[in-house]
């Protein structure tokens, strides 16, 4: 069995040590995506996950999947195919563009769990810097792939990702990652496990060293945002 959560109530979470085996990492059920319950959420290695149509279920696998700075890298294909693109990559520059691509249809079938109340919710947050989003465009000024994601202290959760052109969401985060690292984050929190990441270096946490590395994050200072520019195309234009 699992808590079911009351949205009417204070943000409150059961302990992790309560997830679920059998579906692996389901911890609670209801709640609210509002940005309190999210931030509390997310303190504590929280995240919602559900289909739009299903109640609202949170969740805490283990082992957890993290890319660190000790740890990143670009393949070197895929490092050659950042410095010979012409695609452009920032931040911050189309929050809401971003969220509506991840949570469109997708080339596989597969559905998305990023409903209308979380779509409402999360540009609150990134007006206050919590929620960031990263793009990446055409030389003609076309939205074709990025991500966002939420930070608290210097950790980085990445939430979703989309792609309307080979290879941009990779070219997207192989450049936003370093300019991260370089900013303080210390760690960027994956969730699962999968070959897109993989590449870049993701490790898996017990839940131990998950949640102690978690709580050194979120003690320090928020990092500085993301330059707006994180990489000029190779031919001048980029966003309009």
């Amino acid at each position: 069995m699992i808590d079911w959560l009351d949205d009417y109530t204070v943000p409150e979470f059961p302990a992790t040590s309560r997830t679920l085996d059998e579906p692996a990492g389901l911890l609670a059920a209801g709640g609210d995506v509002s940005p309190a319950w999210l931030d509390a959420a997310y303190r504590k290695g929280i995240f919602p996950w559900n289909d739009p149509e299903e109640v609202r279920m949170w969740w805490t696998p283990a082992p957890r999947a993290v890319i660190t700075p000790e740890t990143f890298r670009v393949p070197k294909r895929l490092a050659r195919e950042v410095r010979s693109s012409n695609l452009t990559v920032t931040s911050n520059q189309a929050f809401k563009r971003v969220v509506a691509g991840c949570a469109g249809a997708r080339a596989d079938n597969e559905g998305t769990w990023i409903d209308q109340e979380l779509t409402d919710e999360l540009p609150r947050l990134h007006r206050c810097g919590r929620a960031v989003s990263v793009e990446c465009w055409t030389p003609g000024g076309e939205l074709v792939g990025g991500f966002y994601g939420l930070t608290i202290g210097t950790a980085f959760f990445g939430e979703s990702m989309f792609t309307r052109s080979a290879g941009a969401s990779k070219i997207a985060f192989a450049t936003a990652a370093p300019a991260l690292f370089a900013l303080g984050i210390d760690l960027i929190d994956c969730q699962m496990k999968t070959d897109h990441l993989a590449r870049f270096g993701l490790i898996e946490l017990n839940r131990t060293e998950f949640e102690s590395a978690l709580a050194a994050c979120i003690s320090k200072p928020a990092i500085a945002p993301l330059p707006a520019l994180i990489r000029h195309g190779s031919i001048a234009g980029g966003p309009a």
